[in-house]
């Protein structure tokens, strides 16, 4: 080989490569190890400058792409109602440390959201700190979600250099769907967090062997199931494998190892839920979406096998088939509705696991590398499996948990496949006799880049017309992507690096400009939907079903007595709109006159009124401030109100008004309707508010 040639194939150098950077390497690690000693300006510098041995331009990209999330995450909060639903449980949990630690809907602690109450804790945290409002409670979500970005690109850069790192946190910060829900109160962002810290101290323990990260990376994922359960535990097959087939340890330790995590990790899942069912019914609120008023039910029913097969005849089985992202198939992520959010770079991100792993298997059990593409492909295919399939109730946002497999596969893969490319058989170190066979791996890159900027102009052009933005992302995505591939092809023959890395550049500019685009959308277009939030112009079908606040109303994230609809009608005399159907009622909103009402006649008790649904009463308790019981859950359906129970309250004072009537969604149930009936016999109906009644001690028999 003649010296241009090894010239050409000779690897880029990075600071500490050069013998001037090797000397300023030991002079820094000299000057670190006087920063330990008691010196914090060094540690502060390399903050902000990076390693010695990162490339000069790795920490500045670093802080402009956390600079770009939070910029994405945090702009114009002001515009943002969140989820009304967790806006109300976070307020109750600042009125009633009861409610706080319950996650109840309501400061009397009559029944509990359908989730865990983690999240709950966070935002009701930040609210108790900073008073409550729209910032105080997205404050933490801003920060987690900038914290996963953070957390992805130091995991990815350990395993795969920093330009890997950068391509991974650039891609998470703007996956659409991130960005929509990191500005909303769905409990989601913080599940993601979470998964991460659990995934970095799996890594740490499959690179050392030890058996600490792997315990505190089971208390990671046991906190993400006190955030929503069993999705938490979609990563865990794939934790398992990975630390059991790569740990650096032997066989048996590995087993010991992993049999101590996992008690871990059953503790800190099991704890809030075994302390919650041991103590009494009377004593605690209704476990809202449980058939049975226990936490575990809604483990296994609602918030488990529920989500996963849909309606059946097992407990808490509730999901109904209720779909927002679309028909449950394999082709889910990628159809009108779910493609604009999450899929832009799956095709890119198949292509580089497969060929990462291809071009990595030759190496040790032990190799650091493969296990990270084990764990972040498995991440991805396990979630893409678990959503695409999933039968019950499903919302586009549920996706956001997938996003960081998709970013670290571009990043890793992506970098990987690069190299293969570039560097060729050659530079791969494969024998002569042998480069045919490996000249195929070298070629993956341009075809794995044309798919995915095809796709891109597929799903601008979904849109197209939708706006200036999406037009130009079009033009950018298909443009960019072909000058990339020409360019690559081109360089490779012509042996010419820097036309390689600047048809790379091009590649990336194109695989994000849609992304890029639908971002944009998210952060400065105002929220329309906290309960469903998405990314980018409306293609169809991702609003209706349970999950919505019922009549297609905006959610009310505003303080209680602020100004807005928060959910009411805007009559001045109907009690509940007269649309759905039901046995208690109030499914839809209440009338802010009906408010002032019952708050003028609400008489010392502890609740202000009984409505049907969640939705109706977490917009009443936004509006009046005061507590609202639930009586039916989220859609109607749990049987939180009995007779006996609504007697005992009604007797004691405790409740005087309550809505009921054929309006409203749900409440269908026996004991649902047997309420309704006694309420309407014994109740003393208010003639201003059609379906609303007062009931007394006396009216009890």
């Amino acid at each position: 080989m003649n010296e241009k040639n090894a010239a050409t194939l000779a690897p880029p150098r990075h600071r500490a490569d050069t013998p001037s950077a090797a000397g300023a390497t030991g002079a820094a690690a000299a000057a670190g190890a006087a920063g330990d000693r008691g010196g914090l300006a060094v540690r502060v510098r390399r903050l902000f400058t990076g390693a010695p041995e990162d490339p000069r331009w790795a920490r500045p990209a670093l802080w402009a792409i956390l600079v770009l999330a939070t910029a994405l995450y945090a702009w114009n909060l002001s515009s943002v109602t969140g989820n009304t639903f967790y806006n109300a449980a976070v307020y109750s949990g600042t009125k009633s440390w009861k409610a706080f630690f319950f996650g109840a809907l309501d400061a009397g602690s009559f029944i509990t959201v359908d989730k865990p109450p983690f999240a709950l804790w966070v935002m009701g945290l930040s609210a108790r700190v900073f008073g409550y409002g729209t910032w105080q409670l997205l404050l933490p979500m801003v920060a987690v979600g900038v914290g996963s970005v953070a957390l992805l690109y130091r995991m990815v850069k350990r395993d795969f250099g920093a330009v890997a790192g950068t391509i991974a946190a650039l891609a998470l910060t703007l996956t659409p769907i991130t960005v929509a829900l990191t500005r909303d109160t769905n409990p989601d962002p913080i599940l993601v967090f979470l998964m991460l810290l659990g995934a970095a101290a799996l890594m740490k323990a499959v690179r050392t062997g030890r058996l600490m990260p792997l315990v505190w990376s089971g208390v990671a994922i046991g906190f993400a199931f006190n955030t929503k359960m069993m999705q938490a535990y979609v990563v865990l097959p794939v934790f398992f494998l990975v630390y059991l087939w790569a740990a650096n340890a032997s066989l048996g330790r590995r087993v010991r190892n992993l049999a101590v995590g996992t008690v871990a990790l059953v503790v800190s899942s099991a704890w809030w839920m075994v302390v919650v069912d041991l103590i009494p019914a009377s004593s605690r609120p209704y476990i809202g979406g449980s058939t049975d008023n226990t936490v575990w039910d809604l483990v296994i029913g609602y918030n488990g096998f529920g989500r996963i097969f849909g309606a059946s005849a097992s407990a808490g089985s509730q999901g109904n088939g209720a779909s927002f992202g679309g028909e449950a198939s394999v082709y889910r992520m990628f159809n009108e509705i779910m493609g604009g959010q999450i899929s832009w770079l799956i095709p890119f991100a198949i292509v580089a696991l497969v060929g990462g792993l291809v071009l990595r298997g030759r190496a040790p059990r032990t190799d650091t590398k493969r296990a990270a593409l084990l764990l972040w492909g498995g991440w991805f295919v396990l979630h893409y499996l678990t959503f695409a399939l999933a039968e019950g109730t499903f919302h586009p946002y549920y996706v956001t948990a997938m996003a960081p497999g998709v970013a670290a596969l571009a990043g890793a893969g992506g970098v990987m496949l690069y190299g293969a490319f570039k560097e060729g058989p050659v530079a791969m170190g494969v024998p002569p006799l042998d480069r045919s066979r490996e000249w195929g791996k070298g070629w993956v890159l341009p075809p794995a880049v044309a798919a995915s900027a095809v796709w891109a102009v597929v799903l601008l052009q979904r849109v197209s017309g939708s706006g200036t933005v999406y037009t130009v992302a079009q033009v950018v995505a298909g443009v960019a992507g072909a000058v990339a591939v020409i360019g690559l092809v081109v360089g490779r023959f012509m042996r010419r690096r820097k036309l390689i890395g600047l048809a790379s550049i091009a590649a990336v500019v194109a695989l994000l400009a849609g992304p890029t685009a639908y971002s944009l959308s998210a952060a400065t277009t105002a929220s329309t939907n906290g309960t469903n939030p998405t990314a980018g112009p409306s293609t169809g079908g991702g609003m209706g079903g349970g999950g919505g606040m019922g009549d297609g109303q905006r959610p009310s994230g505003n303080a209680p007595g602020a100004t807005g609809n928060s959910g009411s009608t805007g009559s001045t005399g109907s009690g509940t709109s007269n649309s759905g159907r039901g046995g208690m009622g109030g499914g839809s909103q209440v009338s802010a006159e009906m408010i002032t009402y019952l708050k003028e006649n609400q008489d010392g008790a502890t609740w202000l009124v009984a409505v049907a649904t969640d939705q109706t009463a977490s917009s009443i308790i936004l509006e009046s401030g005061e507590p609202v019981i639930s009586m039916g859950g989220w859609s109607g359906s749990d049987e939180a109100m009995t007779l006996a129970k609504l007697k005992a309250l009604v007797k004691a004072g405790k409740l005087h008004y309550i809505v009921v009537g054929d309006s409203g969604r749900g409440g269908n149930s026996t004991a649902a309707i047997e309420v309704a009936e006694w309420v309407k016999e014994n109740g003393s109906a208010v003639s201003d508010y059609s379906g609303l009644y007062r009931l007394d001690a006396s009216d009890v028999s």
